[in-house]
This record gives structure tokens, sequence and C-alpha cells, in this order.
């Protein structure tokens, strides 16, 4: 395979860890990765000689405290191909940067008669703030639908795009897989005077980002997905709206000046960052890009590919009929997501059966009820892989599955 895998397990003690006796099989990447030594160790090593409260005091660990806090932003910022430090605006994750969007660009230019396009396949989160809107200033929300291969159907965009103000997608589907073009809906949204959001929570672990690329104007990922810890993320957006837009939360740091009769607002990126921000967790958040880089995104993507590949076939020609799996069937379609559906067994079932061997997967609505709908089901169980996931995490899956099929037989 493109990683050697075995080699890239060493650095993960939760999957040393035995459950109900078996080895854990972690196939539960697309809802929270585990995390490498090299993260637990930066974060620990900041606990244990240089934490501080960043950008507040002159004596020496504040100062160092800062400067790698201020170096996890650079990191970030070169990760996604950004033209500036000033454009990453540390969030929890992707959910309050989209959040952070709505209230304020959206807030600020949005209102009624003014129209959102957004996917069938959106995740809540690029879906409830808009919602939101619409409750409250009656804007206009359309949809881009979804076929029978889970892929989005482009006949109508320029229909549908006419006379939107911001097209709202996720890049890759954190229930079929999907892997979006992005970059073609961003050209038609361009032309139509639209800016465009992406929801790249499922994308930047495994792929190489560059948002230029991309085309979009909006951006936001998550580090829990991609080795790092919970509670940071990132909205990475165009300078020059960020600029435009107002404040999202006051308080602390997010200031220049305040006076009773009111106040200045920081500096990009601060002035989105208020209070005391996740400074653990953006060395870990950094330790993780460097991680990630060490083994190169392009092996990372290359094993998906393979592994995926590999999942489509041996499911299929070992269960037959008896499993329906959701999304594209090009391996280079799709990211390294396998939603799917077993016999009548309900996904929960399913789920917990699995756990008895050591299998994790989710099962559930996944955050995408609309979806769901749209399937034709009311939850589906999920595997998602990622670079410490090798053959044999697949072949257990699937030993599992025919336990599960003669427990409920």
């Amino acid at each position: 395979m493109a990683l050697d895998v075995e080699l890239v397990k060493k650095d993960f003690a939760i999957l040393d860890q035995l459950v109900h006796g078996h080895r854990i099989v972690y196939l539960d990447s697309a809802s929270s990765s585990q995390k490498p030594a090299a993260v637990l160790d930066a974060m620990q090593h900041l606990y244990e000689t240089t934490y501080a409260n960043v950008h507040r005091g002159v004596y020496a660990i504040a100062e160092e405290s800062t400067r790698l806090y201020e170096e996890a932003r650079t990191k970030v910022a070169a990760f996604l191909g950004a033209a500036s430090t000033r454009e990453v605006i540390f969030t929890k994750n992707v959910t309050e940067a989209i959040n952070l969007v709505a209230y304020t660009w959206g807030r600020t230019n949005l209102g009624p008669g003014d129209a959102v396009l957004l996917t069938e396949m959106e995740h809540h989160a690029n879906l409830v703030p808009w919602l939101q809107l619409k409750a409250e200033r009656g804007i206009e929300l359309r949809y881009l639908g979804v076929d029978g291969e889970g892929q989005l159907i482009l006949d109508d965009l320029e229909q549908l795009v006419d006379g939107v103000k911001l097209v709202g997608l996720t890049l890759v589907s954190n229930v079929l897989g999907t892997l979006n073009p992005v970059a073609e809906v961003a050209r038609v949204a361009h032309a139509a005077g639209a800016l465009v959001l992406v929801d790249g929570a499922q994308y930047t672990p495994h792929f190489t980002t560059r948002v230029a690329e991309l085309g979009c104007d909006f951006y936001g990922f998550t580090a829990h997905k991609m080795l790092g810890p919970t509670g940071i993320g990132c909205l990475w957006a165009r300078e020059s709206l960020l600029e435009e837009m107002p404040i999202f939360l006051g308080g602390g740091e997010m200031i220049r000046d305040v006076r009773l009769d009111g106040f200045t607002a920081n500096e990009l990126p601060w002035k989105f960052e208020a209070g005391t921000p996740p400074i653990a967790e953006a060395v870990g958040l950094g330790a993780a890009v460097d991680y990630l880089l060490a083994i190169g995104m392009a092996d990372v993507r290359a094993h998906e590919i393979e592994l995926t590949r590999y999942a489509l076939e041996s499911l299929h020609e070992r269960h037959g009929d008896d499993i329906r799996i959701f999304g594209p069937s090009d391996p280079e379609k799709r990211g390294g997501v396998l939603s799917f559906a077993y016999k009548d067994i309900h996904p929960h079932d399913i789920s917990q059966v699995l756990d008895e061997v050591g299998v994790c997967v989710r099962a559930g609505h996944h955050c995408a009820k609309p979806l769901m709908r749209r399937l034709g089901v009311g939850a589906t169980a999920r595997a998602s892989f990622y670079l410490y996931n090798d053959e044999a995490d697949v072949d257990a899956l699937s030993s599992a599955l025919t336990s599960a099929d003669r427990l409920f037989s």
C-alpha cells in the first residue's frame, strides 16, 4: 500500500488496546480521528514547560507560549496555501466557522429577497445557520440535488445560482464520501456574482488543500478529524472579506480600544478571536500539520484510494446484495467514507454487535437528516478510514458483519 501502516500505527498508542478481548479496529475517523504521540507530546510539553496566556504577558514563558500559538497559525496558513496568516481565524470547529460567516457576513449582506444556494448533502452545520437566517431575515434557500450515485446534480446550476449571493457546499460528503467539483461550482457562482463557502471538514485531513485552486471565498476545517485535538478549527477567508465583516464575539483580545461609549476592533486575525484562545489545542494542531506533511498528503490520499477500492470490492464480493453502500462506486471520486445498510438490521444494532469484536463504526443520521430522507433511510452504519487503517481492518469489518448476520438470523 502507499503507506507503511504498521509503522504508522506505532504512533497511536490507543490502537494497542483490546476492546472486549479483541484488537481495536477504529473505523470512525470521519467523526473524530485518533491522535499520534507527536500531537500529544507537543501539547503536554507546552503545559509542562511554557504554558501562559498569549498576547498578554511580557515575561519569558508568556512570550514563548505566544510564539508557539502564532507559529501554529503560520503552519496552518501554509497547509492551506493561504496568502497571509491574517486570513486564518482560529475557531472551535467547522460549525463555529460557518456560524461566524452566517452571523457576520450573512447578517450584514443578506435580507428579504436574497438567496443562498446549498446542497442536499450538507452537514447540519451548513444548513441550520442559513435556516436561521431564513427564519429571521426572510432569505430564500435553494438546493442542489443528489442523484442515485450520490453525485451532485449540476445540470441546472446556472439557473439555480442566478440571483444568489452565497453558495455553500461540502467538499467531501460525510455520509456518501462524494468528492464534489467545488472549483467548477465556484467558477459558475463567481460568474453570477456569488461568494462560495466550503465545508472542508472531510477534505483537509485527506487531500492537499489549496484554497486558491478551489476558488472559494470562505473555507472551514477542524483539527480533530486530522489527528489534532478537539476544540480548535479554522476559518480561512479572503482578507478583504474579513476586513469588511463585523465582529462575531465581543470581549477581550478582539479589541484595540474600549471606551464607555464604544470600542475599536483589533486587526486581523485577532478581531475574530475573543477571549482566551485554545492555546495548547493550537499547538496540537500545528503538530498534526507537521505529522501529516512528514508523511505526505499525496501518500495519504493514495492510501485512501487503495483502501477504499479494496473495501468496496471485498465487501460486495463477500456480502453481495446483502450490503448496500451509498455514494459513488469509483474510489477516485470519493473519500474513504462508507455508509451502508446491511440486510434489514438496524444500524445501531450493527454498531453494537461490531463493538463486541472491537470494530468501531458510527451509526445514525450523521448530522445529515435531509440527506437521510433523500436516501430513503432513517440512519446508516458508517465505516471511515484513515492513514492508520489497512486491509486487515476492512477484513475485520467484513467478518464482524457476518457475525451480525448469524446473530440476527
